[in-house]
């Protein structure tokens, strides 16, 4: 049996027998909803998957026409939506897993779209779209003019927030720490930051949520309330954090370091030649 869960606990959800057709997705939707690199997605029969607790505090965002993303309405992480199936399908956001998938990724999906930021580095099999005899219609999205000098821009999945940031850019994780997992429904959680002098909301922050973790005293979501996108956290004197997954621009900076990968997912494997640190960095 396989277990899942959101961030704060209260959506779960267990799957019986591995999962199947595993893959990193740099679709620039997957990126928003989970304001990272990419997703890493499987799959399951509908009647291996059942929920455990929360079906009810599930939100959920069609972000293109019959396709719905779930996320928890109380942490914002990305959880199976609605009905769940699709064609007789499941469809699991990988990072929210509690036990190991059983199977591994076997490809990375529309790298045509993937980050300017984010580099691949392992040796799975590239597609730019879907994979042959995976269809499926590519759906157009907006093309933004090209920002200010020295501006980089960002938004939610749905459009309903968006920020700017200029200035100094501080730093750049990758962070593997098994709460970053939860709250990005990811391999890992990307992260700059920035000064906050330079940042500014755009529009919509009067629709963000937040979510404080108990028992940590630093670490808090922030998501949009409509779509569920991860979006940056401010009010910090020291540095506004936000996830690179949610950026509409280069930001002109490069992940420097892993971060916690002691706890890292089993599933997923490094292989890039960036700095390790098992927790924080000295």
């Amino acid at each position: 049996m396989i277990r899942g869960g959101c961030l704060c606990g209260r959506i779960a959800w267990e799957i019986e027998g591995a999962l199947e057709l595993m893959g990193h997705c740099h679709c620039s939707m997957c990126r928003k909803a989970h304001g990272s690199a990419f997703e890493t997605g499987a799959s399951t029969s509908a009647e291996k998957f059942r929920w455990v607790r929360g079906e009810e505090l599930i939100r959920l965002y069609e972000s293109h026409p019959g396709g719905h993303r779930g996320f928890c309405s109380r942490c914002g992480s990305v959880v199976p939506g609605g009905s769940t199936s699709n064609q007789g399908r499941v469809f699991i956001s990988v990072g929210c897993l509690d036990d190991d998938p059983g199977t591994r990724p076997l490809a990375h999906i529309f790298v045509a779209s993937k980050a300017p930021w984010h580099e691949i580095s392992d040796e799975l099999p590239r597609f730019d779209a879907y994979p042959p005899g995976y269809g499926g219609e590519e759906i157009e999205r907006e093309v933004l003019p090209p920002p200010r000098a020295g501006v980089a821009r960002g938004s939610c999945l749905c459009g309903s927030v968006a920020y700017e940031t200029e200035g100094r850019l501080l730093r750049f994780h990758n962070c593997h720490c098994s709460r970053c997992r939860k709250a990005r429904s990811a391999a890992y959680a990307s992260n700059l930051f920035v000064e906050p002098k330079g940042f500014r909301w755009i529009r919509g922050e009067d629709l963000l949520d937040t979510y404080a973790l108990p028992g940590a005293k630093r670490f808090m979501t922030v998501f949009c309330r409509v779509c569920g996108s991860s979006m940056p956290r401010t009010g910090l004197p020291e540095y506004a954090v936000i996830p690179a997954g949610s950026l509409d621009d280069d930001p002109g900076m490069r992940p420097e370091m892993h971060i916690f990968v002691g706890s890292k997912a089993e599933w997923h494997e490094i292989t890039d030649d960036l700095p390790r640190h098992e927790d924080y960095p000295t």
